[in-house]
């Protein structure tokens, strides 16, 4: 991605940089860019990140994936993660959340190393921003990530996905929210090892939703988990 190096210079401190991408990433892409980050913000060269993306159809293996949970129908492209979690549909439609913090320091009420409090507190951030969007969500014992009643099955249902890796204290990967995907590609796959329950989307929920709608939500909550003020940028995608 191209970013104004004064910006990156100016803001090595508590601030975060936001910044979003309109067109597709590509996986490979997104992951070397996250982990050039990653590096930069250990040597202290860059600030604390939230990058807002979307990726094409593809599914990713966390480090917990089991191959049997596979089947992938129309052949997209898989990839090893390196993540938490197991595996993973991302697809347009999808807001994904690359969250890129140096947790050798506090952010708000989040403590400094808390891998425990930083997970939780990801979680907390999702559910305030879907409250803030009028949709009730919920966290439940035993089933990662975060849900929701579906109104066409009438069951309990996955709205968002929370896998992240952790480096030196530097956090990478993050979370991935169903705005309007193609839900019938979770198909492909037995989404986080669950077989008993389905994934639904804002736009199942609320079809006047917008994918600008959920980014102002978690740009409007993230100071009550995070403590820092965001500032969004749009940027290009390098190469």
């Amino acid at each position: 991605m191209q970013i104004d190096t004064a910006i990156t210079r100016n803001a090595i401190s508590n601030e975060i940089f936001w910044h979003r991408t309109q067109t597709l990433i590509p996986y490979e892409q997104a992951r070397t860019e996250m982990a050039e980050t990653v590096a930069a913000i250990r040597a202290e060269t860059a600030p604390s990140q939230v990058w807002l993306l979307e990726h094409p159809p593809l599914f990713t293996a966390g480090t917990s994936a089991n191959p049997a949970d596979l089947f992938n129908p129309h052949n997209y492209p898989t990839y090893n993660a390196g993540r938490g979690g197991q595996w993973t549909y991302h697809g347009p439609g999808q807001r994904i959340a690359y969250i890129m913090l140096d947790l050798n320091q506090p952010h708000g009420p989040l403590p400094a190393r808390d891998v425990r409090a930083y997970v939780a507190t990801l979680e907390t951030w999702v559910i305030d921003a879907l409250a803030h969007l009028g949709i009730e969500s919920f966290l439940r014992e035993g089933r990662i990530g975060v849900w929701t009643h579906d109104p066409q099955t009438k069951t309990e249902a996955k709205i968002a996905a929370i896998g992240v890796r952790i480096s030196r204290w530097v956090t990478w990967h993050g979370l991935s929210i169903n705005c309007a995907p193609n839900l019938a590609d979770f198909d492909g796959i037995v989404p986080c090892g669950i077989r008993e329950y389905g994934v639904t989307s804002l736009e199942r929920l609320n079809p006047g939703l917008t994918m600008a709608d959920l980014d102002n939500a978690l740009i409007a909550t993230w100071p009550t988990h995070f403590g820092s003020i965001p500032q969004l940028q749009d940027t290009t995608p390098a190469g």
